[in-house]
C-alpha cells in the first residue's frame, strides 16, 4: 500500500502554527504572519487554476496558432520566491530559551 505525503495544510493550521512560534506582540511579526498566508493562499487559487486549465495553453492570432506555457507559472514562481522570502525574515520564538546555553567551538569536536 503505497503512502502519499500531504502537502496542502489548510491555512488555519499554518496560521496557528506560526503564530505560536513568532513573538505576537510585535506588529512587524503578525503582519509578516498575514502577508505569508495571503500569499500561500494566491499561490494556491493559481495552482488551481493551472490544474484545471493545464500548463500549456493555445494561442489563436489570425490564421496562426501556437502553444504557450500558462501565464500564471510565471506568476507562481514570483509568488513563490515572496513566499519564500517571508519565511526568512521571520523571528522565531526559541524553544530552548530558557537554556541558555552558549554554545564554541570546543562543542563541535
Amino acid at each position: 500500500m503505497k503512502s502519499t505525503l500531504r502537502t496542502d495544510v489548510g491555512i488555519d493550521k499554518i496560521k496557528d502554527y506560526l503564530m505560536s512560534r513568532v513573538d505576537t506582540s510585535s506588529p512587524v511579526e503578525v503582519e509578516k504572519v498575514g502577508r505569508y498566508l495571503k500569499h500561500l493562499e494566491m499561490y494556491r487559487r493559481m495552482e488551481r487554476t493551472i490544474k484545471q486549465d493545464g500548463v500549456s495553453v493555445t494561442i489563436k492570432n489570425a490564421s496562426q496558432t501556437f502553444v504557450k506555457s500558462h501565464p500564471l507559472l510565471n506568476e507562481m514562481n514570483k509568488v513563490n520566491s515572496a513566499i519564500i522570502n517571508i519565511e526568512r525574515t521571520f523571528q522565531f520564538i526559541d524553544d530552548n530559551e530558557g537554556d541558555n546555553k552558549n554554545y564554541t567551538a570546543k562543542d563541535l569536536m
